[in-house]
């Protein structure tokens, strides 16, 4: 008998377990155990954070108004722009000759072309003193040999009024083109330098010089690619004289 109460008492203090409570599995550690959990926690994860990136953008982002773009709507239309930019979508000036009576006016010497034939070349020499030079203008006259209105062939600004012992009175007009106009041999000349002139202005009346006295009254014209720039034939830009 005393060798059974051991094996009694070892039967009594083993543990007791719970019918059915083996072997038994969480649902959560079921679901942590599939292989794509893992990727689409991740994937929905990523969502929320750029969909709140996206709110927050969204909400600091400054709506762009009528008024910042130039605009004013008034009962359903769009008002006009604004005179400054009609001014800018402006055409540029075609340049103009420098006198009003086309009639009256004439050539009197021409301009130097170095293609011209030998003909015309010599008729565009001018003879001062011993020396003969060619003549980088064209020159205007009257036919009855009066003088006459002196206009401003384009817009722009005065930036000389000078008399010259040998071409006259002078007046040269920068153009916002690049473009530099000549106006020698004048008298009564009605601008200064740095005044602002309008196509068709009048800016003197035609004289006389030393260079071309023998023109009498008349206008030298010239036209040049900047100032004291190559001279250009005023023929091409004003058409056919």
């Amino acid at each position: 008998m005393n060798n059974q109460k051991p094996e009694l008492q070892t039967k009594e203090d083993a543990p007791k377990t719970v019918q059915g409570a083996q072997g038994v599995t969480s649902p959560w550690k079921r679901l942590l155990a599939k292989k794509w959990v893992f990727p689409a926690t991740y994937i929905a994860a990523a969502a929320i954070i750029l969909t709140f990136m996206w709110v927050y953008q969204d909400v600091g982002r400054k709506a762009i108004s009528e008024e910042d773009l130039g605009l004013k709507v008034t009962d359903g239309a769009v008002a006009s722009p604004a005179p400054d930019a009609l001014a800018v979508q402006a055409q540029p000036e075609t340049m103009q000759r420098p006198f009003e009576d086309h009639t009256e006016v004439l050539v009197s010497l021409p301009f130097y072309d170095s293609n011209a034939t030998n003909e015309v070349r010599q008729a565009a020499m001018i003879e001062y003193g011993d020396t003969l030079t060619p003549h980088v203008g064209v020159d205007f006259k009257k036919n009855d040999g009066e003088a006459f209105d002196v206009l401003a062939a384009l817009s722009g600004k005065v930036t000389a009024v000078e008399q010259n012992p040998v071409v006259g009175y002078l007046v040269e007009i920068t153009h916002s083109n690049g473009l530099v106009t000549v106006y020698q041999s004048l008298s009564d000349v009605t601008v200064a330098k740095d005044a602002e002139v309008k196509q068709g202005d009048i800016i003197a009346k035609a004289g006389r010089n030393e260079l071309e006295k023998g023109e009498g009254v008349h206008l030298h014209f010239e036209v040049r690619q900047g100032i004291d720039g190559a001279a250009i034939n005023p023929e091409t830009l004003l058409g056919e004289l």
